[in-house]
């Protein structure tokens, strides 16, 4: 069964930290998280296992583009290529409640990438939970939403994500309510940005 780690919302412990650390450092661990717009599954980058078995969890087919969430603006600029437009709108919006794909540098494995079109996501969030999380961590987090296969919402409860997903993920970490919506998907793979999904940001500036 998954380890289930308390987390204070504002304020996590450090050694709850520590310990979600040494889970993704040591065991190659997958775990269930809070963001500022819903609860995500994440591994990190250079994870063996975790892409397939986020593919699994959520069956997702080889199209999927992962997300590679990051602490802050100069590490996601070094995953993916920007131009001066780019740049600036997505600098602007960030931190926040968005998921950009954008065409992904050497630093990303390519077992990331989407197959055709060498894309990734990226996104700085909001939460105090994972910033800490990704400030001790040293390096961006693989992830994707924590959306099951028929739902159309995501898992918001830590508690249920734990009865559901216990025995298919390593951690469950809970600090209470976190967002409901997933984030808003901006594509810039095209040079234009296009809103592909809307969602807990506001799609507006992009449009």
């Amino acid at each position: 069964m998954a380890r289930y780690i308390e987390l204070h919302p504002v304020d996590p412990q450090p050694r709850a930290i520590a310990q979600t650390v040494a889970l993704l450092n040591d065991d190659d661990a997958l775990i269930a998280y809070p963001t500022d717009s819903c609860y995500a599954l994440g591994a990190r980058m250079d994870s063996v296992t975790g892409p397939e078995r986020i593919r699994q969890i959520r069956n997702l087919d080889a199209k999927h583009d992962f997300t590679l969430v990051c602490s802050d603006f100069s590490q996601l600029g070094s995953l993916v290529y920007l131009d001066n437009s780019a740049f600036r709108a997505i600098k602007a919006a960030t931190p926040g409640a968005y998921t950009f794909i954008l065409p992904a540098t050497k630093e990303v494995p390519r077992r990331l990438h989407h197959p055709k079109k060498k894309t990734v996501g990226v996104r700085i969030p909001q939460h105090p939970v994972v910033r800490e999380l990704l400030r001790a961590l040293g390096e961006p987090l693989l992830s994707s939403t924590l959306l099951l296969p028929g739902d159309e919402e995501p898992l918001t409860d830590g508690w249920q994500i734990n009865d559901t997903l216990g025995h298919q993920i390593d951690a469950v970490l809970d600090s209470g309510e976190c967002g409901t919506e997933p984030t808003t998907v901006i594509d810039f793979s095209g040079g234009a940005p296009e809103v592909v999904r809307r969602g807990a940001g506001d799609p507006t500036p992009f449009e």
